[in-house]
């Protein structure tokens, strides 16, 4: 049948992903970098991408293609809110859910340094608190969550800036992630997140490339979807290393 359904200039497409995030019925992924309609019958012809675009790549056009299948785009939505929301620990030692309790190391550390009267340099002390820490393996439920400080990451930023564990990680539970890499709608599973447990704060760091504004929409658009008035705050990285914002 012919009908109005979006196209995507990938010549135009920085890879941001925010048309990712901002499609509700997931027709949109990445690929290679650059932004894709995956499948005809998932797109409403609605074009609720369009004004997320920030260079103009997406625009409609009529043409030939399969009719828009609402039953299968609430099929998917339900698989994968179920797939969110169970811990993806399948066997892989990798996935284990584990969770650091970095100030009682830091203290029996510096006790038993006084009781022998030495002094030594003391190395950087990492600042994770749990495992995993990627976005797409933390569980939903996971106990760490609860009156947790999150931090929202964006992967480069811990290699970019070198102060990222003391400055940002210390005493909050950390998730990671790219959105122009991880073919997969971050807003979902952070709105379960953010709604299913006692969150105390949000910071969210990203780079200064376009790519990672998809970090940061996901992550504003899960404060808002989750209906908590959560303080929250977003800080940017560039890519010499230097806090911008």
């Amino acid at each position: 049948m012919i009908r109005r359904v979006i196209h995507i200039d990938e010549d135009k497409c920085n890879g941001c992903g925010a048309c990712v995030t901002a499609c509700h019925e997931g027709a949109i992924g990445l690929v290679d970098g650059k932004a894709r309609l995956m499948r005809d019958d998932y797109c409403d012809g609605l074009g609720d991408c369009l004004p997320q675009c920030p260079t103009g790549a997406i625009s409609f056009v009529e043409r030939e293609a399969a009719a828009y299948d609402e039953a299968a785009v609430l099929a998917n939505k339900a698989e994968k809110e179920q797939a969110a929301a169970k811990p993806h620990f399948s066997g892989c030692p990798g996935s284990m859910m584990r969770q650091f309790n970095r100030n009682s190391q830091v203290n029996a550390e510096t006790e038993d340094s006084a009781a022998r009267y030495t002094v030594s340099p003391v190395a950087p002390e990492s600042q994770l608190a749990q495992w995993p820490c990627q976005i797409k393996l933390v569980p939903v439920n996971a106990p760490y969550f609860d009156g947790a400080k999150l931090l929202i990451a964006a992967d480069c930023t811990a290699y970019a800036y070198a102060n990222m564990h003391q400055e940002f990680m210390k005493g909050k539970i950390t998730i990671i992630g790219c959105p122009k890499l991880d073919d997969v709608d971050y807003s979902e599973k952070l709105t379960q997140i953010i709604s299913n447990n006692n969150i105390q704060s949000v910071t969210i760091v990203r780079m200064e490339v376009p790519c990672c504004g998809g970090l940061e929409y996901a992550a504003k658009t899960a404060l808002q979807n989750s209906g908590k008035f959560i303080p929250w705050q977003v800080v940017t990285i560039s890519t010499d290393g230097k806090i911008l914002d």
